[in-house]
């Protein structure tokens, strides 16, 4: 079942879909970020597919330094190449020299984009945050909302299912907007979950934003991890934090622990 909107929230999150980047590695993680990056964008705007290398590793080579920037290079426009086939006649194809987090951090800048889709590649959380995996990084540093995307049980039609967790802030009204704007173009059913014992969890208001809420007991993590084993999409709010003071939080929590793709929703400013 749809909940009913709730109206500031959905003037809120209007634009999240609206320019949208995939990050391109080559790998089918990064494919899959693609086709799910084409169903969430609005249908009448391009994406934009990144690929990242950082040319500087070539230098290393010595005497073949040349030779390896041409192998970079080149394996990065194959990628590009097969993410245009998934992405059809809306790609942008760009190649982009630099650390790849620092140089996905300067796109969304640049361009404005609103949503970065990229792929995950299964790594326990605090290993990704060790060993830098993108995923993770970007889910710290990122300006924008973020999807991470894993391959559904049904690719046909996602997301058919999605679940929202709430507790009644700014950052969660925002991601229930995003999650009933979702659920509206795709006519897929929509959870929503309010855990009780998130910190500062103002249940009046969840109750009146969303009058459908599933109220549970324990922490949010937990309730909505549980949940996203029957679901395509998890949508999650943030609450602005970056870098290190992001680690632990539910979001990022949600988004490495979560049995299906996570959309960690950021607000963004007008067009």
């Amino acid at each position: 079942m749809t909940t009913s909107e709730h109206p500031s929230a959905v003037v809120a999150s209007k634009s999240i879909f609206r320019h949208v980047i995939v990050g391109v590695d080559g790998t089918e993680a990064a494919f899959e970020a693609c086709r799910q990056a084409l169903r969430l964008a609005e249908p009448s705007e391009p994406i934009e597919a990144i690929a990242v290398v950082h040319l500087a590793d070539a230098v290393k080579a010595g005497i073949n330094a040349a030779h390896m920037t041409d192998v970079l290079a080149r394996d990065a426009e194959t990628a590009l190449s097969s993410a245009a086939r998934i992405l059809g006649k809306r790609t942008r194809k760009r190649f982009v020299n630099g650390y790849i987090v620092e140089a996905l951090v300067r796109e969304i800048e640049t361009t404005h984009a609103t949503l970065i889709a990229l792929g995950t590649h299964g790594h326990w959380r605090v290993t990704e945050i060790l060993i830098g995996g993108v995923a993770g990084q970007m889910l710290h540093d990122s300006p924008c909302s973020v999807l991470i995307a894993r391959r559904p049980a049904e690719a046909i039609g996602f997301p058919r299912s999605i679940v929202v967790g709430t507790d009644g802030s700014p950052g969660a009204d925002i991601a229930l907007a995003a999650a009933n704007q979702l659920a509206t173009r795709f006519d897929a059913s929509l959870r929503i979950v309010a855990a009780l014992d998130g910190k500062n969890v103002d249940v009046a208001h969840v109750r009146r934003a969303a009058p459908f809420v599933e109220t549970v007991a324990g922490h949010p993590v937990e309730a909505l991890v549980a949940a996203s084993q029957g679901a395509d999409l998890v949508v999650v709010g943030s609450r602005g934090l970056h870098g290190l003071q992001a680690l632990g939080s539910v979001s990022e929590r949600v988004a490495h622990e979560a049995a299906c793709s996570v959309l960690v929703v950021r607000p963004t400013p007008p067009a």
